[in-house]
């Protein structure tokens, strides 16, 4: 019997260590696609930003810039999650809350400049605004209620473990 067990202790390690490698080849893979998503926009946005400012049109194209600036700042978080996440081979809550947290900020940002920008506006139009906005706001406010409690959580775990 004792054979059979050291038989499937080593394969279930050797068999864990081959997920790990996978799990490390697709994070990196990730980070890649991040890096170069975050890169490729921002010499775009930066293109986009100086024909603009040429053509005396920025006013105009502002909103798709702003847009464009948040869409990098939540993919460079993505990237962030991506990095904690190839380092600890764990998956902690904190980074995917502030992903979160920054689609909702960059959703309410630009649904506020566009419908700014819109010369006629319906009821409905307008109904539907502040339903979407009002839910955004929850969103957020969910979201850092519970970012906050979670940092509060986490600085209690390390306070405990400094006391002897």
């Amino acid at each position: 019997m004792k054979t059979y067990q050291g038989n499937s202790k080593v394969t279930r390690s050797w068999i864990a260590r081959a997920f790990t490698a996978v799990e490390d080849i697709v994070y990196v893979g990730l980070g890649l696609l991040l890096g170069a998503s975050a890169i490729v926009l921002l010499v775009s946005g930066i293109i986009s930003f100086g024909r603009s400012l040429a053509a005396g049109s920025f006013p105009e194209n502002a909103v798709g810039l702003l847009d464009r600036i948040l869409l990098i700042l939540l993919i460079v978080e993505l990237l962030y999650t991506v990095q904690v996440s190839f380092r600890e081979h764990a998956l902690l809550p904190e980074p995917f809350l502030l992903v979160g947290l920054i689609a909702a900020i960059r959703r309410v940002l630009v649904l506020t400049a566009e419908f700014g920008q819109k010369s006629l506006q319906t009821d409905a139009m307008f109904r539907n605004f502040l339903i979407e906005l009002t839910v955004l706001t929850g969103l957020i406010l969910t979201v850092t209620i519970s970012l906050m409690l979670l940092r509060r959580h986490n600085q209690e775990l390390t306070d405990r473990s400094r006391t002897p």
